[in-house]
């Protein structure tokens, strides 16, 4: 705990009083937020960040915002972004967030959903998308960028740069003195600040879902308390603001323990960054980890015979040590010895090439991570945790100082209450639980059972009484002999392979067997055909190529000797194309939208399911110049040898 004794905790209700609390208590002598600006680390201290968000908050009241106005902020992770939502909040306002990935059709949709009245947006692509639809959004009266590069033409009434609103705010103050302060003390902890869109993996559209201070702080303390978060802690922004969990670590943890919040440069140096930033809590998602996982393997695999050598023979230990600790024993004097020196060998450097080295908490959230890749971790010496919630439910599981199961998410957090429903489903009880949808009342009522939040996942508690996730409800997989399958716990253990980036388990109607739908990891997949002497063109061409099959063949081989015969993947394909959330085949956040995977794969499903040996698959493309054309791909069907089972 960092926060001194005698601070009135009562009285930090919002989070605008608690970034004033902390520029008061920390000033200009600690640095609140690091970036990285054309390859140059800069940092704001509290003072500097309270700064920004003040003249920011009154720049807007200069511009018309009012309390209870929405501010749509798009664009990825940066100080600014936060500045924005602060100030929004600082005024008493909503704060939305959007993925900076999103199509002008998607930002209008949730624009309009939310009557979004001011936006502030990122840069050049994100303004150009304001403009595509600038008509159609009545309600939204100002636009503000950030980076100026290439918009100095939009110098107008309706696009303003983020320097020239500060100086608006500076003014502003000039003329009313003390009004900021005054709505940071007017502000209360059940005032709604912020509509946090979910995926959308289940529904067509995504659902803006209401949050006060009090339900956004109830998880985040959670968090804070229970990993013993200080002021000596660098966190790393790494998921989209916009995500819930972002919400609750980024900001609000990071506001709790006046540590300091790290940002790379951009998506393309993140890696290269987090080795510079070396944070002490790490939160990624279930599939950066995944991806983190399999890109180590490949370079393990790809090693020089010594290094592979010597990583194929100390890799064991590790895995030995985090057996023992699961099993909550103390493992042999020789073992202790050859883990020190397979750390000080191997897993101190794969830690640094990952920007680890000094990591003390590392969250995964989001779907399943594989057993595998969770023993891979901690083999590794990664203080890797499952935690789980939702933006419905709040923070509902943590683990505190103590060895977490590879299938489980976690203890129920203190204050939480869970149930379970006849079918399973999960029914969470919170202070941290949501307000309510926005502006839909019916599926507001749905989304709630007797004051319990219905989440849709299927779990239960395990026997050492942590909580055991299996899927979504909806997506669990009913064979005609009974069997029930959870699909995203044999898709998360196929992508643990270094060669599969992404998959989607299946079963076509009347089978006995589910197969697998295979996104090869172009990369890795690339390097071990270059290295093994395929040739290749395009990713569709790697993907048919007998090679590449049996390689992957090889991948859910071995998937399928960790599971019962009942479970055992049967036939696959490799798809000519990577799931892209363009299309709407991913959400945002990466997660499979099952129901129109379905929809536009009919063929695959169909095929899956009878004795085609290939597939020919329909594919839309668009030229540059506009036009759309649609081009046929042969998909070969392949079986996966059962060998000795």
């Amino acid at each position: 705990m960092t926060t001194p004794a005698d601070t009135d905790l009562t009285r930090l209700d919002t989070w605008p009083k608690w970034l004033v609390h902390n520029s008061e208590r920390f000033g200009a002598s600690a640095k609140a937020m690091r970036y990285k600006h054309y390859g140059i680390w800069q940092s704001h201290s509290w003072q500097d960040y309270l700064s920004q968000v003040k003249y920011l908050a009154l720049g807007l009241r200069s511009l018309g915002f009012n309390p209870g106005d929405r501010l749509l902020i798009v664009g990825d992770n940066s100080p600014e972004w936060f500045f924005a939502q602060m100030a929004a909040q600082c005024n008493r306002g909503i704060s939305v967030g959007l993925y900076s990935d999103l199509s002008a059709a998607e930002v209008e949709f949730l624009a309009a959903d939310c009557q979004a009245d001011f936006a502030m947006v990122e840069d050049e692509e994100q303004t150009d998308k304001i403009l595509l639809i600038r008509e159609r959004l009545p309600h939204l009266k100002t636009v503000i960028y950030w980076r100026y590069k290439g918009l100095s033409r939009h110098d107008n009434g309706a696009f303003v740069g983020l320097r020239d609103v500060l100086e608006l705010g500076r003014r502003y103050e000039e003329e009313h003195p003390g009004v900021f302060e005054e709505s940071v003390a007017a502000g209360g902890a059940d005032d709604v600040c912020a509509i946090v869109y979910t995926s959308g993996a289940t529904r067509e559209t995504p659902q803006g879902v209401l949050h006060s201070h009090r339900s956004l702080m109830t998880s985040a303390w959670t968090y804070y308390e229970l990993d013993h978060l200080s002021h000596k802690d660098d966190l790393a922004c790494t998921l989209p603001p916009a995500w819930i969990t972002e919400q609750w670590v980024a900001l609000g943890c990071h506001l709790l323990c006046g540590g300091t919040v790290n940002y790379a440069e951009s998506s393309e140096t993140q890696q290269e960054d987090m080795r510079e930033i070396a944070p002490t809590i790490a939160l990624y998602n279930s599939r950066l980890w995944e991806n983190q996982a399999g890109h180590v393997q490949a370079r393990l695999r790809g090693a020089d015979f010594f290094k592979r050598t010597i990583s194929g023979w100390l890799m064991p230990v590790g895995e030995r040590m985090a057996e023992a600790k699961l099993e909550r024993r103390r493992p042999g004097l020789q073992w202790r010895i050859l883990n020190v020196l397979a750390d000080l060998l191997v897993y101190r450097p794969v830690r640094d090439s990952l920007g680890l080295p000094r990591a003390r908490v590392c969250y995964t959230y989001g779907s399943t991570l594989s057993p595998e890749a969770f023993h891979f971790f901690h083999a590794l010496g990664v203080p890797l945790k499952s935690i789980y919630g939702s933006a419905e439910a709040g923070a509902v599981t943590g683990a505190a100082d103590k060895i977490q199961l590879p299938d489980a998410v976690g203890t129920v957090n203190p204050g939480v209450e869970v149930a379970f429903s006849d079918e399973g489903e999960i029914l969470v009880r919170s202070p941290g639980a949501f307000l309510g949808y926005h502006d839909d009342p019916v599926a507001t009522e749905r989304a709630w059972a007797d004051g319990w939040v219905r989440t849709g996942d299927k779990g239960h508690i395990g026997p050492d009484g942590e909580l055991v996730f299996v899927d979504r409800l909806e997506d669990l997989i009913t064979l005609p002999c009974g069997d029930v399958i959870a699909p995203q716990d044999l898709e998360s253990r196929l992508k643990h392979s270094p060669y599969i980036k992404d998959a989607w388990i299946l079963a076509a109607e009347g089978c006995d067997f589910v197969s697998a739908v295979i996104i090869i990891d172009a990369d890795n997949t690339g390097r071990w055909a270059d290295k093994n002497k395929t040739t290749y063109t395009t990713f569709g061409d790697l993907s048919q190529k007998p090679e590449i099959y049996r390689l992957i063949e090889g991948e859910i081989s071995t998937v399928n000797k960790g599971l019962p015969d009942t479970r055992w993947i049967g036939k696959y394909v490799n798809l000519h194309k990577e799931f892209d959330p363009d299309e709407s085949e991913l959400t945002r956040n990466r997660k499979l939208r099952r129901a129109l995977l379905r929809e536009r794969y009919p063929a695959i499903i169909e095929a899956l399911g009878g004795d085609a040996k290939s597939v020919e698959v329909e594919a839309e493309i668009t030229y540059q110049d506009g036009r759309v054309g649609r081009v046929t791909t042969a998909i070969q069907i392949a079986t996966v040898g059962r060998g000795d089972r």
